[in-house]
């Protein structure tokens, strides 16, 4: 990197670096407390819209595929508005899509709420695109990975709040709207009744709008650097000649199958686990802390990772590591369904005290946060290593592997419906299996 680069002379300014620093990881943050509010998402607008599991599952889908579909577009309209720009762009449209859930609640239209999704979906789509390339040009590329780990805390932090916050909105009282009290119901009563539990959604998602709205006006006038990459010089590490082809490349296309089934179990870990508890005989009320216990545990993984690699593990070490916690937590789970212990774990500090629920089989569930937090920070070097002047392209085929968050999450969905809950977190046992391959030998591979 020239002595002239925007990351240099940006790191140069302190105070802008760290303002900069600053306003990205509130970026990261807003991420996270949208993404992560599906896992609330799913079981109320399964019972709002009286969906089955199978169908309930369409949120993520929505979601998640998003990226798929918007990854390119994304980096065409950063090309042609820049960074800052850009970011502020994604807001707008998350807004949007935010305030596309006031018809969908008043309607009760299962389409239109996934409709708001998927516009969200690509709002987030395109501040992806654009905060993570950024945060690692920010500054000095030797600390690159350090900022990056910094977002992934303020990401997972905010996972952690975000399904507290709106599960407390929208999940209270909810157990009494099971199939036998709704069954009860006439028709007039029972939509007058889901009608006003899925009036529940409006306001928080008002609120979500004009937060949105308010963060793209400030982004706008901010004193944020817009970086220009264009001018910065492409150096090729490793001569191509040979290579015609991005799929020529086997590190990377293993690295993308790895990719997707990795988000594919990371959303069925934080997404499915509410819904989980209410199959163990959890309420709602008390399955509402669960997503937040895996998001916990990711930032403690994402810690765990900032202090051991490289000084004491390497990457591909630690991924393969994850991967085999995973099958075993996986396992674990579903032996403890077979003896349910229930309790609940009591937190003081000074006059404050909260007993949050306890579940055996939740635990491990929630663990799966801990296998799954070092595993996109370590596929992607492995997967983009010696690509030289493919790394772009490669990094976008990576970007679209997010999709595995849209499907693998409804085929876990038709399996909960065809066999059971519990017996539907077999499909994340093979998906760990592939992982773990590659962490030990796939990304070694550099010909077909």
């Amino acid at each position: 990197m020239s002595q002239n680069s925007p990351a240099v002379s940006l790191s140069r300014n302190k105070s802008q670096y760290i303002f900069s620093i600053f306003i990205i990881g509130v970026f990261f943050f807003i991420f996270g407390f949208v993404t992560w509010l599906n896992s609330v998402l799913i079981p109320f607008l399964k019972v709002a819209c009286e969906k089955n599991n199978f169908e309930s599952y369409f949120v993520a889908f929505a979601f998640y595929i998003s990226y798929f579909v918007m990854a390119v577009p994304s980096a065409f309209v950063l090309r042609k508005v820049g960074f800052r720009n850009g970011m502020s762009l994604g807001l707008i449209v998350m807004a949007l899509g935010a305030l596309l859930f006031i018809p969908a609640a008043y309607t009760r239209t299962y389409g239109l709420f996934l409709t708001g999704l998927f516009i969200q979906g690509t709002g987030l789509a395109i501040l992806q695109t654009a905060s993570n390339p950024y945060v690692t040009i920010l500054g000095p590329i030797q600390s690159a990975a350090k900022r990056i780990s910094i977002m992934g805390i303020s990401n997972k932090m905010a996972g952690v709040i975000s399904p507290l916050i709106l599960g407390a909105i929208v999940l209270a009282g909810m157990d009494k709207f099971d199939k036998q009290y709704l069954g009860s119901l006439d028709e007039i009563q029972r939509n007058l009744t889901l009608n006003a539990l899925a009036g529940r959604i409006i306001i928080p998602y008002i609120v979500m709008a004009v937060v949105l709205v308010f963060l793209a006006i400030l982004l706008r006038y901010s004193r944020l650097p817009d970086i220009n990459t264009d001018s910065e010089e492409v150096t090729d590490a490793a001569s191509h000649h040979s290579k015609t082809s991005v799929f020529q490349f086997p590190q990377l296309v293993l690295g993308v199958i790895a990719i997707f089934l990795y988000v594919g179990v990371e959303v069925i870990a934080v997404d499915t686990i509410i819904n989980f508890g209410k199959s163990q005989g959890i309420s709602f009320e008390l399955s509402r802390y669960f997503a937040s216990y895996t998001l916990a545990a990711m930032v403690l993984g994402y810690i765990i990772g900032i202090i051991t690699i490289p000084k004491y593990l390497k990457q591909e070490v630690v991924l393969a590591i994850s991967a085999l916690f995973g099958i075993i937590f996986v396992l674990c789970a579903l032996l403890a369904t077979q003896a349910p212990y229930q309790s609940s774990l009591l937190i003081s500090i000074g006059s404050f005290s909260l007993a949050l629920p306890f579940d055996l089989s939740v635990f491990f569930i929630a663990l799966l946060g801990l296998a799954n937090a070092i595993m996109w920070p370590a596929i992607w070097p492995l997967a983009i290593d010696g690509l030289g002047k493919f790394t772009k392209i490669g990094s976008s085929l990576l970007i679209m592997g997010i999709a595995g968050g849209a499907l693998l999450p409804l085929a876990y969905g038709r399996l909960a419906d065809a066999f059971s809950p519990v017996s539907a977190y077999w499909i994340t046992v093979p998906c760990y299996a592939f992982i773990l391959y590659y962490a030990v030998r796939g990304h070694k591979i550099r010909k077909w």
